[in-house]
């Protein structure tokens, strides 16, 4: 499993009004620059299914003795 806490360096070029105007959103939000940009990212692409869960959609779909959800509250209590 990859160690999401590692953090590599980019270079990112934005138009000055525009990245003025994401800075000020960013600090309306109490975040800095990097995690509002990164947020909005993760907004984006963070839907993205990682291997384990890719995995896990595929043992679901094929698996054919699955039990339908009818009522979440009660399936909860049951795991």
């Amino acid at each position: 499993m990859e160690n999401d806490s590692v953090k590599v360096q980019t270079v990112l070029r934005f138009n000055k009004d525009l990245l003025e105007l994401i800075k000020e959103k960013a600090k309306s939000n109490k975040r800095s620059l990097n995690n509002y940009i990164e947020f909005l990212l993760y907004k984006d692409v963070g839907e993205i299914p990682n291997q384990d869960t890719i995995e896990a959609i595929k043992e679901a779909r094929s698996s054919k003795d699955l039990e339908p959800i009818k009522d979440l509250n009660t399936w909860l209590e049951k795991i």
